[in-house]
């Protein structure tokens, strides 16, 4: 039987091992992942968001493929190939790197629009289109992007339609005092992300994400997480609110998180911890309001704090 809370504690002990002080962030890689959604790690550099992404994939037994984002990166680069075979004097099809398992993109907003779009049926779909002919990616299939939000020389910003195709984009921060001396006693000798292990099989990872779709959601609940969205798109100081993609987003996080928790059934409190990750990336300010120092993270919060929580039964775990 699928067990969402057990995957999640193995993978989090075993990438703990490596990355010092994510926990936050580590859960909700693994909500996006059994949402069978992607991710961007969006911060300043040298805050560990590939050495995340990398532990992430080592503990998962699954086929992990890196490209470096350039400005030079075509999209064959990403998606393939034909190549043509003069002994059998046919085309033959060579798969890119996006035909694994789990896929980074370091520094997505360092290549063009057009590998960025190569991206876009593959995330959205999960599978490529090359020379007409349709290939599908392996489940389960989870791309992991990154990007600098601070130095903006060189750079191209994802548009509006591929940021939408992240399930979840967040933040990792600088570590504290204490974590960063505990890190540099892991990395004294050797960086620990090379001795890491898969601890979870793909099996396991399709299980629970067929078992999340099973969360029970109660109307209240329903409605609650629709209201957060609706407001989005009636605040005064966001040009572009959620759209119905949102909600679902909204919907399917919230089931993953309480199957982390190890529950059968989503509670108002798991709604509000999966929302700015899902939501900020999904509106878009006021020109007046970003003149304002008005964040986006600022805005879902107050949003989500100014709606009555609705109050439910306890449910008993099946």
């Amino acid at each position: 039987m699928a067990d969402p809370a057990g995957l999640a504690k193995r993978v989090i002990a075993n990438v703990e091992r490596a990355i010092v002080g994510k926990r936050q962030q580590l859960i909700l890689s693994l909500v996006s992942w059994l949402c069978e959604g992607h991710i961007l790690l969006e911060d300043v550099p040298g805050v560990a968001k590939t050495m995340l992404a990398r532990a992430l994939a080592r503990s998962i037994g699954c086929s992990f493929k890196r490209i470096q984002c350039t400005p030079d990166l075509l999209p064959t680069d990403v998606t393939g190939a034909s190549i043509f075979n003069q002994k059998t004097a046919e085309f033959e099809f060579r798969h890119g790197p996006i035909f694994s398992q789990v896929f980074l993109a370091d520094e997505i907003n360092r290549t063009t629009p057009r590998t960025q779009a190569a991206l876009l049926e593959a995330m959205a779909e999960s599978r490529v289109t090359v020379d007409g002919t349709s290939y599908r990616l392996g489940p389960p299939f989870l791309v992991i992007a990154t990007q600098n939000p601070v130095d903006h020389e060189g750079t191209f910003p994802l548009p509006e339609a591929q940021l939408d195709r992240f399930l979840m984009r967040f933040t990792l921060g600088y570590p504290t005092l204490e974590e960063e001396l505990k890190m540099l006693e892991l990395l004294q000798h050797s960086h620990p992300i090379d001795e890491l292990q898969p601890v979870v099989t793909a099996d396991e990872v399709i299980a629970c994400q067929k078992a999340v779709r099973e969360i029970y959601v109660d109307d209240k609940v329903r409605r609650y997480l629709m209201q957060i969205v609706h407001d989005t798109r009636m605040h005064e100081d966001i040009g572009l609110g959620g759209s119905p993609r949102a909600s679902i987003a909204l919907f399917r996080t919230s089931q993953a998180m309480a199957a982390l928790r190890g529950r059968n059934y989503v509670l108002p409190d798991d709604v509000k911890k999966v929302a700015s990750a899902v939501l900020t990336h999904r509106i878009i300010l006021r020109p007046e309001s970003r003149l304002r120092k008005i964040t986006a993270a600022a805005l879902i919060d107050d949003i989500v704090a100014e709606i009555a929580v609705p109050t439910l039964e306890e449910r008993a775990a099946s």
